[in-house]
């Protein structure tokens, strides 16, 4: 009996078993050239399909030399024209004239290749994938109902995570470290189940990295060049709960079965993401909604009439197309990384559909600071309705995303009123977040914690090394609101003297020149260094600068001293000037000044400025008189300071 295989059998493994149970015994396998030649590029690729189909192979000559069968070779290589053609079927014709030309059967697990065979007159035998009498994987064995992953790699004695979602810990299982033909075995006996299994997929396949997804089990094999060392890391999920299981679960059943239906899913790695995840799929669908998955891999533990989507064609996007044309009621998608995921989810969400996403977090800010780099924040409420945050398998934290236009916090003037996203606790009804836009930018500033500090100090905002300061504001958009006169004049309190020192370190390894920094407020610094080495600290994109204002907490406005030379030369002649006219009625506020009709000028009380307006056709600037500016002006020019304005 003459038996040609082509490359989906030596890959699938089976042909050597089944030749060991003596149905193929004393037959002549014929290998083409061709086989050998894809399975040798797919093995320099780092694909571990290429290494399963060479073990395979490397049997059959073990059974040849035992003289269990004979094996030949045949054929010649496939040239580089042909190996380009290969997904239009070029090297699968290679294959198949090898079984022509020797009267030989063809074997193969390839459905479209048996079908093109037996086109051709063939005699075929096709090897159905197996989906029954699995045997435990090697693997296995190193599990138990307490293990949650496990980790094997060459030269290491193999541990694994065991306990519990909120109390784990890494132990060593084994004595013995795990050798690389060890591990060889369990990755080949691995992709084989994978391919016969109907719950096991191969997510990923590219060079020294294969992901394995079997029933609930993810598994990672991974080898050289891509790692240091063969490894396979192999995880489960241990508890099987469902919505109710959880303290806040009427909450999102009630934002879900609402107009509310953006929900975000935030954690850190490992905290119970993905299970909250798979059980609002699992309410959704016995609720009676038209639900899918997008999973990339697909690990969701799922029923059946949820159906799991993975990446079309290497890309979300393309199967968000797919999505709308089904249009289900809910989407699960899991978990948001790329910029592309985050955009397809908005894309979808604005579409009208229910969305339910997963991002890694390890606190609210931080999810929504994902979310601002890739969506306009302007649309950001209608994208993310509901955030919930999970630590340790439990709902730690629901927020509400909602939308209105005022004044953020961290600033006092209403010429600062401008379109803010807002994010409110739950429980407490407390507003948490303002996210709005600010200098080309979006800023995420901590309203609770500032409210906190202001009614501890006599500062505006108190400097902490845990809340992230507002980027530095020009001139232009400056708060009227000063430090209490009596400040003034005490000596800087320790804090503030603290802030000077890191700022004057921190900058000082910019420059070799002096370092001189005013403090205007407890968060707010002006610091003047040499003009040659302002762009080395500010960085490029404001990257070195920002890194600085994130770790003291203090906003920096980084100046040359040739400005600061400057200013004082203009502050010189500008206090030889005379002061303007104010006006007030029951409504407004109407600074007088005809000589800079149709300019735009700043405004000063005194030497302290106070904002930037622009002067109209009849020489007046009108200010609503209740404002808080129009307040401030009004008692500067009752305690006797002059309201003087300079031209910009």
């Amino acid at each position: 009996m003459k038996m040609v295989p082509d490359t989906s059998v030596l890959i699938d493994g089976r042909i050597t078993s089944m030749i060991k149970t003596g149905e193929y015994k004393d037959a002549t396998i014929i290998i083409p050239e061709a086989v050998i030649a894809e399975l040798e590029a797919q093995a320099n690729q780092g694909r571990e399909i290429g290494f399963s189909g060479l073990n395979e192979l490397q049997a059959l000559c073990k059974l040849a030399e035992e003289k269990v069968i004979e094996l030949k070779f045949s054929g010649t290589r496939p040239s580089l024209e042909q190996v380009k053609l290969a997904s239009g079927g070029e090297i699968d014709a290679m294959i198949r004239n090898i079984a022509i030309e020797n009267s030989a059967q063809f074997i193969t697990s390839d459905n479209v290749q048996a079908e093109v065979a037996r086109a051709k007159g063939l005699n075929v035998i096709y090897l159905k994938p197996q989906v029954t009498d699995f045997v435990p994987l090697a693997i296995d064995q190193f599990f138990d109902e307490h293990t949650i992953a496990v980790y094997l790699k060459e030269r290491v004695c193999p541990v694994a995570k065991k306990g519990t979602i909120n109390a784990m810990k890494l132990v060593q299982i084994r004595e013995v470290p795990a050798t690389e033909f060890e591990l060889r075995a369990m990755a080949q006996e691995i992709l084989e189940r994978a391919k016969r299994d109907p719950d096991g997929f191969i997510e990923v396949e590219k060079r020294g990295i294969t992901v394995v997804q079997i029933g609930s089990m993810r598994i990672a094999i991974a080898r050289r060049p891509f790692s240091d060392g063969m490894e396979i890391t192999a995880v489960r999920p241990i508890v099987d709960v469902t919505l109710k299981d959880y303290a806040k679960a009427d909450v999102i059943r009630t934002r879900l079965s609402g107009e509310k239906r953006g929900l975000i899913i935030a954690g850190a790695p490992g905290s119970g993401k993905t299970t909250l995840a798979q059980s609002i799929a699992t309410y959704l669908a016995d609720s009676g909604f038209v639900v899918k998955t997008m999973e990339a891999p697909r690990e969701l533990q799922v029923p059946d009439q949820i159906t799991q989507y993975s990446m079309l064609d290497g890309s979300m996007e393309n199967t968000a197309d797919v999505l709308m044309l089904v249009r289900p009621d809910f989407v699960i998608f899991d978990e948001l990384r790329k910029t592309e995921d985050f955009k397809t989810f908005a894309d979808m969400r604005l579409a009208g559909m229910g969305m339910v996403g997963v991002v890694h977090a390890t606190d609210v800010r931080d999810a929504l600071q994902r979310f601002s780099y890739r969506v306009d924040y302007g649309v950001l409420s209608q994208v993310i309705n509901t955030i919930v945050f999970v630590k340790g398998g439990i709902i730690t934290k629901i927020f509400d995303v909602g939308f209105t236009i005022k004044v953020p916090e961290g600033m006092e003037n209403e010429i600062h009123t401008r379109p803010v996203t807002t994010v409110t606790d739950y429980e407490t009804g407390m507003l948490t977040y303002d996210v709005f836009r600010y200098d080309g930018e979006t800023i995420i500033m901590p309203v609770a914690q500032v409210r906190e500090q202001k009614a501890d100090s006599p500062y505006a905002t108190s400097r902490s090394p845990h809340v992230t300061a507002i980027p530095t504001l020009p001139a232009g958009l400056r708060s009227p609101v000063q430090e209490p006169a009596q400040s003034r004049d005490t000596e800087p309190r320790t804090g503030i003297r603290v802030a000077e020192k890191e700022i004057q370190r921190e900058i000082g390894r910019y420059t070799d020149g002096p370092v001189d920094v005013q403090m205007i407020s407890d968060t707010k610094a002006v610091v003047y260094i040499d003009d040659k080495d302002v762009p080395a600290a500010i960085g490029k994109g404001g990257k070195n600068i920002s890194a600085i204002v994130n770790k003291i907490g203090v906003g920096i406005d980084i100046k040359p001293n040739s400005e600061r030379e400057k200013a004082k030369k203009e502050e010189e002649e500008f206090s030889l000037g005379e002061g303007v006219k104010i006006q007030t009625d029951k409504k407004q506020l109407t600074i007088v000044a005809p000589d800079h009709s149709g300019k735009i000028v700043d405004v000063f009380a005194g030497k302290e400025y106070l904002f930037t307006a622009t002067v109209d056709d009849n020489g007046e600037i009108h200010l609503a008189k209740n404002s808080s500016i129009a307040q401030e002006m009004i008692r500067r020019s009752t305690l006797g300071e002059i309201i003087k304005l300079r031209p910009v």
